[in-house]
């Protein structure tokens, strides 16, 4: 379809009065366009990826902020500090991923990568769900922990259970980030058509601003819909709340996105970069590019 953009109409030559540069786009341009195109239903099923990223810095927080802090007489560990294990994970993983990981997967797939930018981006979409699971079962034993102690009608009390119980899901999301961010990264960069290669990081980044504008908005209606029946799932009283079941509702739409993006990344063809030039290669039948 948009290859007609790049064919002249007899009309379009009819008068002087007509030679428009809008009128008929150069291959180069149409090219571009379709380059652009092609990566826009991989960029929206990544979006829940960022939705779920962006609980990682309010709620898993605001969970912290409720439970036992004091690792040291006289020491409380801020429950926000805790972000900085999904930091130290990256930081810690990232050299043993391109040092152990990728050789092990090269010997295994052939790929020099060890796996393809979307085998990668999938692995931590996938982990990014693991998260999200350990994070409601958490939360639920939290719930049960100031339930047996009495404390459910008391928001500001400390409920008897160590903060370091939120660390699994934090260094989970690490992992994912491993995956995830830097093959978007990779991906949209490396995919991007030449004359618009700055716009590589521009969809990377846009993918995590509009998350976090999607995360919002499911949030208001989240809180809508749970008030409207009773107690809402993000009560100010969270020993009331029901974070847990946010957490399973966002692990249940990850999953679907996770499918969806599966599907997509199935059909997609890589372009191989060359120093003039593109060319685009199918790969194998098999999924490997998955």
């Amino acid at each position: 379809f948009l290859d007609r953009a790049a064919v002249p109409l007899r009309s379009d030559f009819s008068s002087p009065s007509k030679k428009d540069k809008w009128i008929v786009c150069s291959v180069a341009q149409v090219e571009e366009a379709k380059g652009v195109l092609r990566l826009i239903p991989l960029w929206v099923t990544c979006l829940m990826y960022a939705v779920t990223f962006a609980q990682s810095s309010t709620f898993f927080t605001k969970q912290g902020s409720t439970m036992e802090r004091k690792i040291f007489p006289g020491f409380l560990v801020p429950a926000a500090t805790l972000q900085s294990f999904i930091s130290i994970s990256i930081v810690v993983l990232i050299p043993i991923y391109d040092r152990v990981l990728v050789p092990v997967a090269r010997g295994v797939t052939g790929i020099t990568s060890g796996i393809t930018m979307l085998q990668r981006i999938g692995t931590g979409m996938f982990l990014s769900i693991i998260s999200m699971v350990v994070a409601a079962i958490v939360e639920l034993k939290r719930l049960n922990v100031a339930k047996d102690a009495g404390l459910v009608d008391l928001p500001k009390a400390t409920v008897p259970m160590s903060i370091l119980w939120l660390v699994p899901q934090y260094l989970l999301f690490g992992l994912a980030d491993v995956f995830a961010m830097v093959g978007l990264q990779e991906f949209f960069y490396d995919q991007m058509p030449d004359g618009l290669r700055s716009m590589g990081m521009a969809l990377y980044l846009s993918v995590f601003g509009v998350g976090n504008l999607l995360s919002s908005f499911l949030i208001s209606l989240v809180e809508n819909l749970s008030s409207a029946g009773g107690e809402s799932w993000f009560s100010n009283n969270l020993n009331r709340a029901h974070l847990d079941y946010f957490y399973w509702l966002l692990a249940g739409l990850s999953t679907c996105g996770l499918l969806a993006y599966l599907l997509f990344a199935k059909f997609y063809t890589y372009r191989i970069r060359h120093p003039k030039h593109f060319i685009s290669v199918t790969t194998d039948t098999k999924g490997s590019n998955a």
